[in-house]
């Protein structure tokens, strides 16, 4: 035996796999599939017979149940009262997780209305397996007026008037009519009587209201009900806007006409919060001091005094953010002493990409932009050898088509309570238009630079302890706050405690306690009702307690309410172009019948072949002992071992 061993043999197995075709079953939980005269059947009989059908298919297929509305969960059980309903959610999401899998069909009910993601028939085509719909809600058109949606800038200012456009929608209404109006602060504020002229009426109204108080401010838009309005819940939207004392202005100084000016400005322009002015310098002649922020293009140059007006600046500390290009004079820009010099090498320029400080921590990078960042086009910078004063915080590294430098490319310097910030290149427009090829949106770009913009703009607060919130939640996101505790030379400390409380309309209290991060505080308090409150932060730090005290509000989400008539045009064109059915909520009894008689959803077998040596079988090993142990016995009785 042992001989045979040392030819080491191998054995071979043969396993067979058998693995059930996966049907999907997906349930639209989105509160509209019940705002209709069948509510109770959905509720009640519909789900009794959905879950017969699973069990008498459960023996053949494995059975995979989703819930999807605003977000996508694998349940079986449903509330149908999500508050908005994004198809594309789960068809990212089969596509991903059922790829290479014996996916049989994918079995999705729902009334075919969308308002979160993109068209439904687009994003079910990555799936290639047959998608059975089953049509619920009511196609049929009732009389309702609708106060469809209200348009108007988040942010506005003490003093000034805001616009707002209300869109208003009706059905079967014709000649009747209905009173618009709007309230702040159980005040009525504007009213507009609305008469409506035919049965499928659209109109916009412009709206224009003065803002006479700071802070978030309320305003209720409300659409009188018509007589036999089936849906009253879509007649009445809360709007709310964060009154400023004033917004910042900015002063943008160029030495010519360039395409980053465009680009700036309109980046610029996405927040409310912020207004420009622009000059060539050469034209400029007007005081700096109410300017929250100047923004130098290619300044200093070779034929202007620019520097005068920058030495100003740091007297006065008004922000600066300078832009360096081909027509900056690098010798005057060294001698401002801007927290980083330049020993030019020649007169030329060098293509430079950008590349991300990973410890940069002056305010925080998103993981889109991270993403986008990498596409950036270079910027044209100057050669040389770049000197960094140690209080420099570097944003973007330099880095040209093989080599990473660290020389800045985007570099923030605090120096004498003066912010500044250089950009060691020309052509931000670049990066701009690579934003838009890759993502179909400026918005990496404006976020880039409205942080830098709002860092630099942004008045410094020095007191020890800071919360971080949003001012407007809405209620189907999560509530997250973040704090930050200095010690008494101003580094950031975590040593304590932070407890947090939030109060609401009717003085129920919820308190928190902050998890601590690597410097800092973070606190996700989950999802709250609609409604206003309150939050106390307090920690101890030392021998002192600190007290935070603001305000917030959490707005409701009535998307659903808007459009209650089923689309199951949208279905049948889904199920069609996958070689299935669209069902109705009586015909799902024949689903078991219709799966049966379809060749192509079949268990698929899977033989898997294994090779292993004889020797490593444990039982082998036993049997050598054994009869080595049986040869001794043997030979010691017989005496002549």
């Amino acid at each position: 035996m042992i001989a045979i061993l040392l030819l080491s043999p191998l054995i071979k197995t043969v396993n067979n796999y058998t693995q059930k075709p996966i049907l999907v079953f997906a349930q639209d939980n989105s509160s509209s599939v019940i705002k209709n005269k069948d509510s109770v059947f959905y509720k009640s009989e519909y789900l009794k017979n959905l879950k017969s059908v699973e069990a008498k298919l459960s023996g053949k297929y494995e059975i995979k149940n989703y819930s999807f509305g605003s977000k996508l969960t694998q349940s079986n059980v449903y509330s149908f009262n999500e508050k908005q309903t994004d198809f594309s959610m789960l068809f990212d999401e089969l596509n991903t997780k059922y790829t290479n899998r014996n996916l049989g069909a994918v079995i999705i009910a729902s009334d075919g209305i969308y308002n979160k993601g993109i068209n439904p028939y687009y994003a079910s085509r990555k799936l290639n397996v047959p998608v059975y719909t089953i049509a619920l809600g009511d196609t049929i058109v009732h009389r309702d007026a609708v106060l469809y949606e209200v348009n108007y800038n988040k942010i506005a200012f003490l003093g000034n008037k805001f616009p707002l456009e209300v869109i208003i929608k009706a059905k079967k209404c014709k000649g009747l009519k209905a009173i618009l109006s709007v309230v702040s602060n159980k005040k009525n504020i504007f009213s507009k009587e609305i008469i409506f002229t035919n049965d499928n009426f659209v109109k916009s109204i412009p709206i224009s209201i003065k803002a006479d108080k700071t802070g978030i401010q309320k305003y209720n838009v409300k659409l009188s009900y018509v007589t036999d309005e089936t849906n009253i819940s879509n007649n009445e939207k809360n709007i709310f806007i964060d009154v400023l004392k004033s917004n910042q202005k900015i002063l943008f100084l160029a030495n010519s006409p360039h395409p980053d000016i465009s680009a700036l400005k309109q980046t610029i322009k996405t927040n409310y919060n912020f207004e420009v002015d622009d000059y060539l310098i050469k034209d400029f002649n007007k005081s700096v001091d109410k300017y929250d922020l100047v923004i130098f293009h290619q300044l200093p140059s070779f034929y202007d005094k620019t520097e005068n007006l920058i030495k100003e600046l740091k007297n006065k500390k008004i922000p600066m953010l300078i832009i360096l290009g081909k027509q900056t004079d690098i010798n005057k820009f060294n001698l401002l002493k801007m927290g980083c010099t330049i020993a030019v090498d020649k007169k030329i320029s060098k293509e430079i990409y950008p590349v991300l400080n990973n410890d940069f921590s002056l305010f925080s990078i998103s993981k889109n932009l991270r993403k986008t960042i990498n596409f950036f086009q270079p910027l044209n910078c100057v050669s040389g050898k770049y000197i960094v004063n140690n209080s420099g915080n570097i944003l973007f590294y330099q880095k040209n088509e093989s080599l990473l430098k660290k020389s800045p490319l985007i570099i923030f310097n605090d120096d004498s309570d003066v912010k500044t910030c250089i950009i060691f290149g020309e052509g931000i427009w670049r990066w701009r238009l690579a934003d838009y090829f890759n993502n179909n949106n400026h918005n990496s770009v404006d976020e880039l630079f409205n942080k830098i913009i709002r860092y630099l703009s942004l008045k410094k607060d020095k007191s020890f302890f800071r919360i971080i919130s949003k001012n407007i939640y809405k209620e189907n996101k999560q509530l997250e706050f973040e704090a930050l505790v200095y010690n008494q030379s101003y580094e950031l400390v975590n040593n304590s405690d932070v407890n947090f409380e939030i109060s609401d309309e009717k003085g129920n209290k919820f308190p928190f306690v902050f998890s601590k991060t690597k410097k800092s505080y973070y606190l996700n308090a989950g999802s709250f009702v609609p409604g206003n409150y309150k939050y106390s932060a307090k920690v101890k730090q030392g021998d002192k307690v600190y007290i935070k005290k603001g305000e917030f509000i959490v707005s409701p989400v009535n998307v659903e309410n808007l459009n209650t008539i089923a689309n199951h045009n949208i279905l049948y064109k889904i199920s069609k172009s996958h070689d299935a059915e669209m069902l109705y909520p009586d015909q799902i009894n024949s689903l078991p019948v219709i799966l049966k008689n379809r060749e192509d959803i079949k268990p698929i077998m899977y033989s898997q072949k294994r090779f292993f040596d004889v020797i490593n079988l444990k039982i082998i090993f036993f049997i050598l002992i054994a009869l080595l142990s049986a040869e001794w016995f043997l030979r010691k009785r017989a005496g002549y071992y």
